[in-house]
């Protein structure tokens, strides 16, 4: 199929923006492959030191020719997604000795979870806690102990950041390897109700956490497509993973075996082997498209309009908002799932999932085929169904339908031509909007604006009905400068009960909003932020705001003379205590979320 000329135009124009810095990412890791740290130049004590820890592997790894694998984990037991990683090691490391290999953990991640701390101040640490896994990625594959490496993570920052700091060592083979969703259980539709209820004074707190526990109510990710579950989309899209891992439930048969077949798939494309297939050779310009392609066809997470610019730039790529605009406005929205419709993604997985949608794509010519995946077959290994039979793992081809057309449907038959983001610019700045879940009535909001510096504002006016009207909920000072740009998520109740009592209601932030967002018009991200000197720092209380998704346009409705004239308001006080004060450095540094929302990545010159 020919590629479609929109998508060969905005891949171009990556190319294009990207070609200097690619150049010289490339030639490093060429340099790296070459004469970089690896074993056969460690000294003897330095090997001796590297080995001690594994005495039952010891005389089979001593030989530079045999492949050592580094697994980077972001076990902890606190997280129900990354809980399932307790006993993955071991069993790799005998899946290893199978294939003919050795596997040593390299290192831990930390893995927070943004459902815990969401609308407290460990939320303010979230963002950066992305970069602090890329750090520690980096430290873990520093040891030049190894000739490809196996990445465990799964949720919101976990897995852009160990791709961030993996990158870097892109001369390795590497296989991204998910634990999966969990079962469903109170479906989510009812839980957002439920909170809704509770928001209004409706329901009591004891109900409220009876819902919540019944929604998450065991190991593996959430159910909801927000950003964990974008996250392995995007990798399917990618090539990273064994095609069909996204979303295989954790203890069942078929996850083990894509999870053996991870670690033996890389020993195939091994250092040494005839098929090498280096990361940073498979994350590549048309692989990053892709990854944005998937996203805006399922209505993913905006969050990755953070992350995905962030990742790319590890590889010497550079994406754009105006990249993901111009797509959205080609690809057609083929997926519905909660926070876009009312499926979990079990149930977006038994209807076709990530294969179908990656299957129904190929065939449109609207996703680059001919990338370099760890599959031996290419993209087209994604487009197939993971199924264990008789003991053995296989892929199947889907029939022409999915098994269910009120979840995933096919090209010709989408659920709305276009994908499900917009850029907007005016006088505020620019922001980015997901429109995948509103009502096309609601694209356009004109209203008085409130204006607010933090979300705890904004509950305490709604409880005091100060806001039952139309309104454009102003909150600034949320972004990264500012307090590490924390997900706004507890909006998402109030502003939900007021658009439901017929109010016309659109949240305007430089902050983020949760890949859990859904109905409610809002403008994220708004950039420049107001900490750095961006207008969104002018707005009044009762400036007429309009958000206008159709036209592409954010804009504050007052006399360009006055607004001209307009001080910005002044920042709150920087926050102390939860850890926030060692974060400093991050914060002043970070660039603006289009470029990634990281100091790290602005220090390094990326």
């Amino acid at each position: 199929m020919t590629l479609h000329s929109e998508i060969a135009a905005v891949t171009d124009r990556v190319i294009a923006n990207s070609r200097d810095r690619r150049a010289a990412y490339l030639s490093l890791i060429d340099r790296e492959r070459e004469s970089g740290v690896d074993r056969p130049m460690l000294g003897c004590a330095n090997l001796a030191h590297g080995y001690a820890g594994t005495d039952e592997d010891r005389d089979f790894m001593r030989p530079a020719k045999n492949m050592n694998v580094g697994i980077v984990t972001a076990y902890n037991d606190m997280l129900s997604a990354h809980a399932t990683y307790y006993r993955y090691p071991e069993q790799m490391k005998v899946w290893a000795r199978e294939a003919g290999i050795t596997a040593q953990v390299a290192g831990g991640v930390p893995a927070m979870c943004d459902g815990v701390t969401q609308g407290y101040p460990g939320m303010e640490l979230s963002l950066f806690s992305r970069d602090t896994i890329a750090l520690s990625t980096a430290i873990a594959l520093s040891h030049g102990m190894f000739e490809g490496a196996a990445l465990l993570g799964i949720c919101d920052k976990i897995v852009p950041g160990l791709l961030m700091g993996a990158l870097r060592f892109g001369h390795l083979p590497m296989v991204m390897v998910p634990g999966g969703p969990m079962r469903s259980g109170l479906a989510n539709k009812d839980k957002a109700a439920v909170r809704e209820r509770y928001a209004e004074g409706k329901a009591t707190r004891e109900e409220l956490l009876d819902a919540e526990i019944a929604a998450y109510h065991g190991k593996g990710t959430c159910t909801f497509y927000g950003t964990a579950n974008s996250n392995q989309m995007m990798m399917e899209a990618m090539g990273l993973h064994v095609p069909g891992a996204a979303f295989a439930n954790p203890g069942t048969r078929l996850r083990q075996e894509l999870t053996r077949a991870a670690v033996h798939r890389l020993a195939e494309i091994g250092w040494d082997s005839e098929d090498y297939r280096p990361l940073g050779r498979c994350v590549d310009e048309k692989a990053i498209v892709n990854a944005a392609i998937v996203l805006l066809a399922t209505g993913g997470s905006t969050n990755h309009l953070i992350h995905l610019p962030a990742i790319a730039r590890c590889a010497g790529i550079v994406l754009d908002w105006e990249d993901f605009d111009r797509l959205s406005k080609t690809v057609p929205l083929l997926a519905r799932v909660y926070p876009n419709g009312a499926a979990d993604v079990n149930m977006f997985e038994d209807a076709g999932g990530p294969s179908f949608v990656i299957r129904e794509l190929l065939g449109a010519g609207l996703l680059h085929g001919d990338v370099m995946t760890i599959a031996k077959d290419g993209m087209a290994a994604y487009g197939r169904k993971a199924e264990v039979e008789a003991d053995t793992l296989v892929w199947r081809e889907h029939g022409e339908r999915s098994g269910d057309e009120a979840i995933v449907r096919t090209v010709d038959a989408p659920f709305s031509p276009e994908g499900g983001f917009r850029i907007l610019q005016g006088n505020l700045g620019r922001a980015c909007i997901k429109v995948s879940a509103v009502e096309r009535d609601r694209w356009i909001i004109e209203a008085p604006a409130r204006v607010f510096s933090d979300q705890a504002q904004v509950q305490e006016a709604f409880k005091a009905g100060e806001l039952d009207r139309d309104v454009v909920v102003v909150v600034r000072h949320q972004g990264p400068r500012a307090n590490g740009m924390p997900e706004l998520h507890k909006l998402t109740p109030p502003l939900g009960v007021l658009q439901n009592r017929g109010f016309r209601v659109a949240l305007v932030t430089d902050g983020r909003m949760s890949g859990a967002s859904g109905k409610v018009p809002c403008a994220i991200h708004l950039s420049p932020e107001a900490l750095g000197g961006g207008p969104i720092g002018k707005v009044r209380d009762g400036d007429i705001v309009r958000l206008d998704a159709e036209a592409g346009v954010l804009t504050a409705l007052v006399d360009p003379a006055e607004w001209d004239a307009r001080e910005l308001a002044p920042a709150p006080a920087a926050a102390d205590g939860t850890g926030r004060e060692l974060f400093a450095l991050m914060r002043h540094g970070a660039s603006e979320a289009e470029a990634g929302a990281s100091a790290m990545l602005a220090m390094a010159g990326f």
